[in-house]
């Protein structure tokens, strides 16, 4: 049987550690790291420049202030200047997804990852989560803003993510049942808790391979 590939989704709550985490985890298994990075392979493969993707990033109903475009967000010779839609950026997105995975171990912070890549064997999809005051001291650092405002971004943030991801796959961002494992952050630290998916992780493939 042909050795399984390391293809890892992190989904997270802002505050949670999960790029962090994502980033301990492509280190462990020597894995090419992507969070805005597939923002860059969106662009090249569509003609779009990267900074659109950037405005449109796990963002729904960007498309509302499209009557503001300004063209500097668009390549000089462009395909799709009449063809915008969410859903096209979203397509362009997911197959810059699909080619990384196809061409070797990776692992994907969000962005939908693990929906795209649901019919690929290989991949393991995992949600961070932790304990909102953490969460919410970690944003405050970020921000150098309060706890009051922190909880706020918190929620405007999260609702981004929940609204895009709900939207773009069906499924309800979180939802335990969306992914291979959830787990909090809080309870192991950051270092702690990429170990334990790392484990998680070799357990399955082993498992697989009997």
């Amino acid at each position: 049987m042909a050795e399984r590939r390391i293809i890892i989704n992190v989904g997270r709550q802002l505050g949670s550690g999960g790029r962090v985490i994502a980033q301990l985890l492509a280190e462990e298994f020597g894995c090419a790291f992507y969070d805005k990075e597939i923002l860059n392979l969106a662009a090249k493969e569509s003609g779009f420049s990267e900074s659109f993707f950037e405005q449109h990033d796990e963002h729904k109903r960007f498309f509302k202030s499209l009557f503001h475009l300004h063209t500097q967000h668009l390549s000089d010779n462009n395909f799709y200047t009449n063809k915008f839609s969410e859903e096209s950026l979203f397509q362009f997105q997911a197959e810059a997804i699909l080619k990384a995975a196809s061409e070797g171990n990776c692992v994907f912070v969000g962005r939908c990852a693990d929906y795209i890549l649901r019919d690929d064997p290989d991949a393991i999809s995992v949600f961070i989560t932790g304990d909102l005051k953490q969460r919410a001291s970690q944003v405050m650092k970020r921000h150098e803003c309060s706890y009051a405002n922190a909880l706020k971004i918190i929620s405007n943030k999260e609702g981004n993510r929940a609204s895009y991801y709900n939207y773009f796959t069906g499924k309800k961002w979180g939802d335990c049942q969306s992914y291979d494992l959830s787990v909090n952050s809080s309870v192991l630290g950051l270092e702690g808790t990429a170990q334990f998916i790392a484990q998680f992780i070799r357990e399955r493939n082993n498992k697989s391979s009997e």
